[in-house]
């Protein structure tokens, strides 16, 4: 009985352990100090969501801005990874721990560039969406579920601190989490444990 609360238990904590945030809400207008660009809607993140599917070992990101995503206006959206051995230049305007190793540039049409390997997003209103495959993003240290991930809106590709308008989640990072069957695995994988120990308690009832 002992045996199998504590198996039990250890299953909870797995459970618990894989709970990784999956998605983040940003105020709006929220356009950090050092900005001194065109405070365009589309460059004021107001949600970021990050998915790792393990059965293909993709990695899904979406972003939602404050309006119309409009490729006629200049800026461009920066994603920022961490995984394993990410560092920070952004201490001097309070954003330290914004760490990455990795970058991913996202333009307003949906083009995408890593590492020198072209992506394409899918832009629809005021949201975008970018699939990327694991193996254009090697771990140097973390498990695909601790990357941390990042965004922010730059107006321009030169002038520094002064062309990024806003930091998705400020000052952090957001880790991906299990694909909804990955969950559902899980549970099920807990609900026929919970199951087999019914069953051999009524067996053990009836011939007690």
């Amino acid at each position: 009985m002992v045996r199998r609360a504590a198996l039990l238990g250890a299953v909870a904590i797995s459970l618990a352990g894989a709970a990784h945030a999956t998605s983040m809400a940003d105020a709006t207008n929220d356009f950090i100090g050092s900005y001194t660009g065109p405070t365009d809607a589309d460059l004021d993140v107001t949600a970021l969501w990050v998915n790792f599917d393990s059965t293909t070992n993709m990695f899904r990101v979406r972003s939602t801005m404050a309006g119309m995503i409009n490729a006629a206006n200049p800026g461009f959206y920066v994603i920022g990874v961490n995984t394993g051995t990410g560092t920070s230049p952004f201490g001097p305007i309070g954003e330290g721990n914004v760490l990455f190793n990795k970058v991913i540039l996202v333009q307003k049409d949906g083009s995408a560039l890593l590492s020198g390997n072209p992506l394409t997003a899918t832009v629809s209103g005021n949201q975008f969406t970018l699939d990327i495959p694991l193996s254009l993003l090697p771990s140097t240290g973390f498990n695909p579920l601790r990357y941390g991930f990042n965004i922010w809106p730059r107006n321009s590709a030169v002038g520094g601190f002064p062309t990024i308008s806003d930091f998705a989640p400020n000052n952090a990072t957001l880790s991906a989490a299990p694909e909804p069957s990955a969950w559902a695995m899980m549970v099920g994988g807990f609900g026929m444990m919970g199951g087999a120990m019914r069953r051999r308690r009524t067996m053990r009832l009836r011939f007690a």
